[in-house]
């Protein structure tokens, strides 16, 4: 199994992100980065858990976990198992289609927008999670584009200490780091180099 394309399987875990091709920009303005959170709504949600998301404006980061089977086959495009992986894997290229072909036409180029195929890497132990969704929500001051990670918008990290609703498993998270006091001070560190390289 390739580390970079495992296999999509029901209750997994896995971080799955992606980079623009060339020096091209996924994001180019506001609007383009609520249009890539509402299509993920429609193309991803149903089928995944959500537990944290960066959008940078040449890459992504997505932690997820598969929906149990049971919830698969209530889906139309999951009536059977037969496949499964090739079923999530054209969502996702579906989604990245979808959203290519509009930022195309907004920003008139033509072409490919993302590398293929998406990158993802199953999340195997409670330590590697626990990395990944820091180094998540840490990738803007890794990258240089904010000096404190509060000041991104783009991310999930402030939805973690709101009320609102919200598609995130929010408190499946914080209860990963045992309550929110420790999530926050477990954000308050720096990326450990190897873990880095490991995401990337």
């Amino acid at each position: 199994m390739n580390k970079y394309y495992p296999i999509l399987e029901p209750e997994k875990y896995y971080h799955i992100y992606n980079h623009a091709v060339g020096k091209s920009d996924i994001f180019k303005s506001e609007g383009n980065y609520y249009f890539f959170l509402e299509k993920y709504k429609q193309y991803i949600s149903p089928f995944v858990d959500t537990f944290a998301f960066c959008l940078l404006p040449n890459h992504f980061h997505i932690a997820i976990r598969v929906k149990e089977e049971s919830v698969l086959l209530t889906l139309p495009k999951f009536q059977t198992l037969t496949k499964l992986d090739t079923h999530i894997s054209k969502q996702f290229s579906n989604f990245f289609s979808c959203y290519t072909q509009a930022f195309n036409q907004q920003q008139s180029r033509r072409g490919t927008l993302f590398e293929k195929p998406f990158k993802r890497k199953l999340i195997e132990t409670d330590e590697y999670f626990i990395n990944l969704i820091h180094y998540i929500h840490y990738n803007p001051v890794h990258h240089g584009f904010v000096k404190d990670l509060r000041d991104w918008k783009f991310t999930s990290y402030e939805s973690f200490f709101s009320t609102k609703a919200t598609l995130l498993k929010r408190n499946e998270v914080i209860a990963w780091f045992h309550d929110i006091k420790a999530f926050e001070e477990f954000h308050k560190r720096e990326l450990d180099d190897k873990i880095t390289i490991d995401f990337e």
